[in-house]
C-alpha cells in the first residue's frame, strides 16, 4: 500500500509539473489565415496553439487566453474574459473557419492593441502588472506596414513574440518583435515542426516570476529570465556595482567615429533624419577633451571626414556640425568607408587617443542598403585593431553584412528598423551598449535591448 501511494504520489507530481506555473499571464495569439496558408498547415497551427494552452495555468486568476485570426480583416475567435478552462478554449479553437484571403498583419496588430489587450476584452488593468503577451504566428510577408504599428503594442506594454513559418519573411519577423530579439523571433522550417516547436516556445512562457514576490530589491525595473532575475535601468541610466541600484548614465571616457551611410538611395528627407539620429546619441555622451570625443565620417562613392575625433570638445558644437553636413547622393561604398575609418579617423592625427591609455575606440557605421564594394576585408580588420563595432541598418540594409560588421556578441551590436522614421529604439539599444564602455571591456556590458519608441522624435 505504502508502495502504490508513493507511485501514485510521484505521478500526480510529474502530471503537475507539466503545467505553467509562472505568474498569471494575458495571453493573446494571432494567427495568419491568408490564402496562402493551406488547410493542413492550418491544421498544424489549431495544434499549436492547443498544446500550449494544455500547458498554461488557465483562469480567471490565473492565465487568461484570447485568440485572433486575420487575413484582409481581423476576426476574433474568442477574447481573454470568454473563457476559463482549457476544455472550452480547445472547442473553441477546433471550430475556427480560416479566412483565406490577403495577409494584413499590421492591423492585426492594432486590434491586438487597441481591442483585444482593453479591460473590456478581459485583460487585467495596467495597474495589477499582469504581463501582456502577443503570439504572432505567420507564413509570408505583411501586405501592410507593421513597423509602426509593432513599435506603438510594444511601447503599450505588450510583449510580442513573432514566430515565422516556412515562407516568412524575417526582416519582418524582427519588425514587430520584442526585444531581444534572439529570444523573441522564432522561424519555423515548415508547419511539420510547429509542434515540435511549439514544446520549445512552451517553455519559454512556463517559467517562474522570479521578480512577482517583489523582494528583488531593483530600483527601477526587474526582468526574469529561466528563474532568476536581474535588474535593469531605465533610458539615461546604468546599473551600479551592486546590480540593484542605478545612477545617470553618461558614456565613460571613449573614442567614438560615426560613419553614415549618404548614397542616393537614402533621400534627402531621409538623410536629416539621419543626422537627427545622430544628434540623439551626441545628447547622451560627455563630449569633453578627456571625456568622450566624437568623429563623423560620411561615405556614398567616395569618403569624406566631416570632422575628426579632435574637432570639437562640447556636445552643442558637435550637434551644429552634424546639422551643417551636405548630404552626398551617390553610391554605398561601405568597405571603403571602413577602411577610410580604420586608417584616418581612430588615428592619433585626427584626435584618437594612444592605445596604451586603454580608452575604447568604437565605431558606428549606418547603412541602408547593399554594399558597392567587398567589406569583410576591413570589417575584420577593424576589429581586429581592437574597434568595438557597431553596425545600425534601416530599409534595404542587407542582415548578412551588419552582421559581419558588428562586434561579439553580434546580437547585442547590430540593430535595424525597417523604416527611417521609426530609429528611435535604436537610439535606446545603442544608449544602453555605449554607455557603460569602460565595463563592455571589462565583460560586464547590460544585454538589455530597451524598446522605448518615442514617436515624436523624428
Amino acid at each position: 500500500l505504502f508502495l502504490k501511494m508513493c507511485a501514485f504520489y510521484f505521478s500526480l507530481l510529474a502530471r503537475m509539473s507539466t503545467k505553467c506555473k509562472t505568474s498569471p499571464l494575458d495571453i493573446v495569439f494571432v494567427i495568419d489565415s491568408s490564402r496562402s496558408v493551406r488547410p493542413f498547415e492550418f491544421e498544424t497551427m489549431r495544434r499549436f496553439m492547443i498544446d500550449i494552452i494544455h500547458n498554461l495555468d488557465v483562469g480567471f486568476n490565473a492565465t487568461r487566453v484570447g485568440v485572433i485570426q486575420y487575413s484582409s480583416q481581423v476576426q476574433n475567435v474568442f477574447s481573454l474574459k470568454s473563457f476559463f478552462t482549457r476544455a472550452e478554449m480547445e472547442k473553441a479553437i477546433n471550430s475556427i473557419v480560416p479566412l483565406a484571403q490577403g495577409t494584413m498583419t499590421g492591423l492585426a496588430i492594432q486590434y491586438t492593441m487597441n481591442v483585444a489587450f482593453t479591460t473590456q476584452e478581459g485583460a487585467r488593468p495596467l495597474h495589477k502588472k499582469v504581463p501582456r503577451v502577443a503570439v504572432i504566428v505567420t507564413d509570408g510577408r505583411p501586405q501592410d506596414r507593421v513597423t509602426d504599428v509593432a513599435a506603438q503594442a510594444r511601447a503599450a506594454g505588450i510583449e510580442i513574440y513573432a514566430v515565422g513559418v516556412q515562407r516568412a519573411d524575417m526582416s519582418s519577423l524582427r519588425a514587430m518583435a520584442s526585444p531581444p530579439l534572439e529570444e523573441h523571433v522564432f522561424l519555423v522550417e515548415s508547419f511539420d515542426l510547429i509542434q515540435q516547436f511549439g514544446k520549445q516556445f512552451q517553455d519559454k512562457l512556463c517559467v517562474i516570476d522570479a521578480c512577482a514576490d517583489g523582494k528583488h530589491g531593483c530600483e527601477h525595473q526587474c526582468v526574469s529570465s529561466h528563474g532568476s532575475y536581474s535588474c535593469r535601468c531605465w533610458t539615461g541610466y546604468q546599473l551600479n556595482q551592486d546590480k540593484k541600484t542605478c545612477s545617470k548614465c553618461k558614456a565613460g571616457h571613449i573614442d567614438l567615429v560615426m560613419v553614415i551611410d549618404g548614397s542616393k538611395s537614402v533621400r534627402p528627407q531621409n538623410f536629416e533624419l539621419v543626422k537627427q539620429f545622430v544628434n540623439q546619441i551626441v545628447d547622451f555622451l560627455d563630449v569633453s577633451p578627456h571625456g568622450t570625443r566624437v568623429g563623423l565620417v560620411q561615405y556614398s562613392s567616395r569618403v569624406r571626414t566631416e570632422f575628426p575625433l579632435n574637432k570639437f570638445t562640447t556636445a552643442a558644437d558637435v550637434k551644429k556640425a552634424v546639422q551643417r553636413v551636405q548630404y552626398m547622393e551617390k553610391g554605398t561604398m561601405t568597405g571603403l568607408a571602413l577602411k577610410h575609418m580604420l586608417e584616418h579617423s581612430f588615428s592619433e592625427t585626427e584626435g584618437a587617443r594612444p592605445l596604451s591609455q586603454n580608452v575604447p575606440r568604437i565605431g558606428l557605421v549606418f547603412t541602408d542598403g547593399r554594399s558597392q564594394d567587398d567589406i569583410s576585408e576591413w570589417a575584420r580588420r577593424a576589429k581586429e585593431s581592437g574597434i568595438t563595432m557597431f553596425a545600425v541598418g534601416v530599409g534595404k540594409a542587407v542582415e548578412e553584412e551588419l552582421r559581419e560588421i558588428a562586434s561579439e556578441p553580434v546580437e547585442q551590436h547590430f540593430s535595424y528598423s525597417a523604416d527611417f522614421n521609426t530609429m528611435t529604439h535604436i537610439v535606446d539599444n545603442l544608449k544602453l551598449n555605449i554607455c557603460p564602455a569602460n565595463l563592455v571591456f571589462l565583460g560586464l556590458i547590460n544585454t538589455a535591448f530597451l524598446q522605448l519608441v518615442d514617436h515624436g522624435a523624428c
